[in-house]
């Protein structure tokens, strides 16, 4: 486990979508083996704020990766995990979740994503982003928020 970082650190902050469809069925995506994180790794399709507000940088980001459209009136917050990786900055990523949307998925950045799935929570895809298993195990629990890589105090 890694410890925390010492003095102050501005926390990078990440979106992500949780869609799942009528089936229990939740989109993934599959990283290009070249992004800077988790290359050939399954993941929520997710970005980070910019200079804009959570909901915002989630509609933006479901609209340039998959080509979705998601009203944010209608998209909640289902679980907040905080990570500390290593030396990495410090990154809190909140996970949203879409009851309607349109459109279907397609890659709309192949230099990010090379496909898109539909998974069940209990027969997840391998290699995956530790923290995406950790929010959809979480989220199945009714759990809020959790935390990875921070050492006890």
């Amino acid at each position: 486990m890694s410890t925390a970082p010492t003095g102050p650190r501005p926390n990078v902050v990440g979106v992500h979508l949780y869609l799942r469809r009528d089936d229990g069925r939740i989109l993934l995506g599959l990283r290009h083996p070249d992004v800077a994180f988790a290359g050939r790794t399954w993941h929520f399709l997710a970005g980070h704020c910019e200079t804009e507000g959570a909901l915002a940088a989630l509609v933006r980001e479901t609209s340039e990766e998959a080509g979705l459209v998601i009203d944010p009136a209608g998209a909640e917050l289902v679980h907040t995990v905080h990570v500390l990786d290593g030396d990495a900055r410090p990154r809190l990523q909140l996970v949203f979740r879409a009851r309607a949307w349109s459109g279907t998925p397609e890659v709309r950045e192949p230099d990010k994503c090379l496909e898109w799935g539909w998974f069940a929570p209990d027969r997840l895809p391998e290699p995956l982003v530790p923290y995406t298993r950790q929010a959809i195990e979480s989220i199945g629990r009714g759990r809020a928020y959790s935390e990875m890589g921070w050492s006890a105090r």
